[in-house]
């Protein structure tokens, strides 16, 4: 009875807010999911909608998501997204809010193994690794990075757009508002047929493109080009991460929100029928038992994947039934290994010799993807990276748990293994339709651009996008979703 009251009285109060007109800011907000992008969403939706907005945010495992650490030999050490380009402005951004600092970078070097011998090798030299890629490649390497470029130019055009406060209701309209039909042909045309076309050789693309685009995303060059651009403009660039681990940025953007984390797994969403705008009915569970609550806007900032037969939430009451599961995510595990390398099966006998911090694969040996040297969260000033014949933490990338007889292949000898699974990527392939960030009034889905691209900035692009658009919606400010010819409007507008 005394949860009845309690729902009764919240609806009463948020029909009352609801009718006091157009002007008045939502109630309640409820976010999905406390990875990035539910915790970039929440910090957005307080910017748009002003500190008296509550935001609960539920999160049934441990806030960061996709951005996590595991603790080998009393050090902490990424074992989700481990760096972020230097051109994820939104990322820069809430480290520079958030009094963060960059991670001092460890330089060393990396490989590509082909399960035999290493097809290319990186030297301590600049230009020899200029004229080693020309030696074998010829001007492949070139052509990729102007590819890369030019998707990247336009890409960037969206943080203007979002500067200005454009918004978008589908992941079609907004590629097309950055690179138009181009753009859109990007998800439905592979990686290898797009570099093909622009004169790039099928051998480079085997060894090199292959082997960057198995360390990130796990798949190969038959995934679609754009997907495929954002991973390799990754390869590119400067990277960086964050002191103290890059999970610090969502515990401190929901600090910064004062959004209040329920632990707690949401099993429906329910529509209300309400005259004016629509009122959301959210159930969820946790150990102590079942909750509910109404809410007037709501974002699920987490994949809505058909593994295991479900999405995992019901949408209950919607008229057409609301279905916006898209497909299989890809199976991805991370072992971090406190031990001493097998350079050996590398074709270094002696393990002094052996010069690489990080190995990536081409499609042979299949049983992993990438192999890393790592250091952990917190760098000290006269911190060292190990060398190959001292025992170190390796991060091994794969795409099945590794046997036995696979650590004892790369390892000669180890203290430890420690696993994060993940459903990290979308299984990437053609789409007939590209999914919508809008399934309902103010119901949306913020990772519905993971099935265009899928990186940590993405999802703050992604959530920055959500937050306007319910924002832009809520007031009727119709001229700010989904407009034509944006580069024009936005020029004006300065």
């Amino acid at each position: 009875m005394a949860r009845a009251a309690r729902l009764l009285a919240a609806l009463a109060a948020l029909l009352a807010a609801a009718a006091t007109g157009g002007d008045a800011r939502p109630s309640k907000i409820a976010v999905v999911g406390a990875g990035i992008g539910g915790s970039a969403v929440a910090h957005f939706l307080q910017q748009h909608f002003g500190p008296r907005v509550q935001i609960d945010v539920f999160e049934k495992g441990t806030v960061g998501g996709r951005l996590a650490t595991i603790s080998v030999n009393k050090q902490h050490y990424e074992s989700g997204a481990a760096s972020f380009h230097s051109l994820s402005l939104h990322m820069q951004d809430f480290v520079k809010q958030l009094g963060l600092r960059h991670r001092r970078e460890v330089v060393g070097r990396s490989a590509i193994f082909s399960g035999e011998h290493f097809v290319l090798e990186e030297t301590d030299w600049y230009l020899l690794n200029l004229f080693r890629l020309w030696w074998h490649y010829g001007i492949s390497f070139l052509r990729l990075q102007m590819w890369v470029e030019e998707v990247m130019e336009k890409f960037m055009r969206i943080y203007k757009y979002q500067a200005h406060g454009y918004a978008f209701s589908g992941v079609e309209e907004l590629l097309y508002s950055l690179g138009e039909s181009a753009f859109v042909n990007m998800t439905q045309r592979s990686v290898a047929e797009s570099l093909l076309q622009v004169g790039v050789t099928q051998r480079f693309i085997d060894d090199v493109v292959s082997a960057v685009l198995r360390a990130s995303y796990g798949q190969s060059a038959a995934m679609p080009a754009f997907a495929g651009a954002m991973s390799l403009a990754g390869a590119q660039g400067s990277l960086w991460s964050v002191e103290g681990g890059n999970k610090l940025v969502c515990s401190g953007l929901l600090k910064l929100t004062k959004a209040n984390v329920i632990h707690a797994t949401v099993t429906s969403v329910t529509l209300q029928n309400t005259e004016g705008k629509p009122l959301y009915y959210v159930e969820y569970e946790n150990e102590v038992g079942n909750g509910s609550d109404f809410y007037d806007i709501v974002v699920i900032a987490t994949p809505l994947h058909l593994d295991n037969g479900s999405s995992g939430i019901t949408f209950e009451g919607f008229d057409p039934p609301i279905d916006a599961a898209q497909g299989s995510f890809q199976p991805t595990v991370v072992s971090l290994v406190h031990g001493y390398l097998n350079s050996s099966y590398f074709g270094f006998p002696d393990p002094k010799l052996f010069p690489f911090a990080s190995i990536l694969t081409t499609d042979f040996p299949n049983f992993f993807c990438s192999l890393d040297n790592i250091c952990p969260v917190n760098i000290s000033a006269n911190f060292r990276r190990k060398q190959p014949q001292e025992a170190a933490v390796w991060r091994v990338q794969s795409p099945k748990p590794l046997l036995r007889s696979q650590l004892k292949t790369l390892f000669r000898s180890y203290y430890s293994v420690q696993t994060a699974e993940w459903r990290a990527h979308p299984v990437y392939g053609p789409h007939s339709t590209l999914p919508r960030f809008a399934l309902h009034d103010q119901l949306f889905h913020l990772n519905a651009l993971e099935w265009a691209a899928s990186s940590v900035e993405v999802m703050a692009v992604a959530a920055k996008n959500v937050a306007l658009l319910a924002y832009n919606r809520w007031y009727q400010d119709l001229d700010k979703i989904d407009q034509k010819d944006l580069m024009h409007k936005v020029k004006t507008e300065l």
